[in-house]
């Protein structure tokens, strides 16, 4: 354990209509300033998808109804890069989810889904079935997949490489020191390592924590003295140079609500309390983002495709966000405004993200606000850096509440 004590303060964020339903097993993802939160199950199988606004704590339903799009999803995967949504898994099991590889890709530029077998043939590549359960993160310009398992076949451990160049996948060899088998689990990546801990393996529940290099190809247990118990159905995130642990529980019926944090640097484990008065919900089979720049590495120096189709679009402007929850009415370019509007291009260059505190600490400021537009206010203002945020979506129980379940937490680093 270190020798300094973090403390968290959790804090219910209601939600009002238009927003999904309270589901688990569904996929989360943030992507500039965004959460995109995709199908699940709550009372039924679900194939919804929306996109979330953290500064005006607003839901929008995006499309999913075109031949391109997935199908209803549980326990699915979905990370982004370079201003696209790889989705994978999650499929019914059955003869037609056998023959296809449940890979789809969402445009968030242009808001478009594709069907990668469609835009890439496989027929003379190997890749992997359908999965529920398994990990997938990011490092570099591949996606990585672990294990996993299908209803009929039983836990997988399988580790794919989806280069998301080529679009080719492939299958890494089993190495015989390994996770093994293994679903429910977490998996998040930190400079050229991937972490993996906790799951099922079979029927029974792990408390294990693995490093997989990208440079060896090599997989590497590491012994702590401390650190949560057996868990599946968590979730984790990175924080600057550690892993956040939450929720999960030994059994389907025993969510927790303990927080975790792994020093990657160190290795040891610390549990992070709750301040006075705040409480952290137990959950299992939720889904957790972290935003803010201690959450979110810079990105790399090459452009974005979605920088990339804003910067290309002759009828799109735009301005700083103006602490309102309604568009910006369009600038006219003129030339001797070009000083200025450098600074007002969408890039995702800059990590700096800004917010009207609908979610934040100073939320009756913002309820006192009047609704009129006002062109002469100033940016110093107006513009609240957004903290860094943990965010927590839906999980079991469900409990009777309608719209999605959101909890933000926000860290005391002392």
């Amino acid at each position: 354990m270190g020798e300094k004590t973090s403390s968290c303060l959790w804090t219910s964020v209601p939600q009002i209509s238009p927003a999904p339903c309270n589901r688990y097993k569904h996929a989360i993802c943030a992507y500039n300033g965004n959460v995109y939160l995709l199908g699940g199950r709550g009372k039924h199988s679900l194939k919804d998808f929306w996109k979330y606004s953290v500064v005006c704590n607003k839901w929008v339903k995006l499309d999913c109804d075109d031949d391109n799009a997935p199908d209803e999803l549980e326990e699915h995967s979905m990370v982004p890069n370079q201003g696209v949504l790889y989705v994978f898994g999650g499929l019914r099991d059955s003869a037609y989810s056998d023959s296809k590889t449940p890979l789809w890709l969402f445009d968030t530029a242009k808001e478009h889904w594709f069907y990668i077998e469609e835009q890439s043939p496989l027929s003379q590549n190997v890749a992997p079935s359908n999965k529920k359960g398994h990990s997938a993160v990011v490092l570099g310009s591949c996606m990585f997949i672990y294990g996993g398992y299908i209803d009929m076949r039983g836990t997988s451990q399988e580790f794919w490489r989806f280069d998301m160049d080529s679009r080719l996948w492939s299958l890494l060899s089993i190495e015989q020191v390994g996770p093994g088998p293994r679903h429910s689990h977490s998996a998040i990546t930190h400079q050229n390592y991937m972490y993996l801990y906790g799951g099922l393996q079979g029927l029974k529940e792990q408390r294990d924590l693995w490093r997989w290099s990208c440079h060896s190809h090599t997989w590497t247990c590491i012994s702590t003295s401390s650190g949560p118990s057996k868990l599946m159905g968590h979730s984790a995130a990175v924080y600057k140079d550690s892993m956040l642990l939450f929720g999960g529980g030994e059994t389907q019926t025993a969510p927790t609500n303990c927080l975790w944090s792994l020093n990657l640097t160190t290795l040891m484990w610390e549990r992070l309390l709750s301040l006075p008065g705040s409480t952290a919900p137990c959950r299992i089979h939720h889904r957790c983002v972290g935003l803010g720049p201690k959450f979110q590495p810079k990105p790399p120096n090459n452009t974005s495709n979605k920088e990339l189709s804003i910067s290309k679009s002759k009828d799109s402007t735009f301005r700083p966000f103006k602490n309102k929850c309604f568009p910006s009415s369009p600038l006219k370019q003129q030339p001797d405004e070009d000083i200025e509007l450098q600074n007002l291009h969408v890039s995702l260059k800059s990590t700096k993200t800004y917010g009207n505190c609908l979610t934040f600490e100073n939320q009756f400021v913002q309820g006192n606000r009047d609704n009129e537009h006002s062109e002469n206010e100033t940016e110093d203002t107006m513009e609240v850096p957004m903290p860094d945020l943990l965010l927590i979506f839906g999980g079991k129980p469900l409990k009777d509440q309608a719209a999605i379940s959101v909890w933000q937490m926000t860290l005391g680093d002392s």
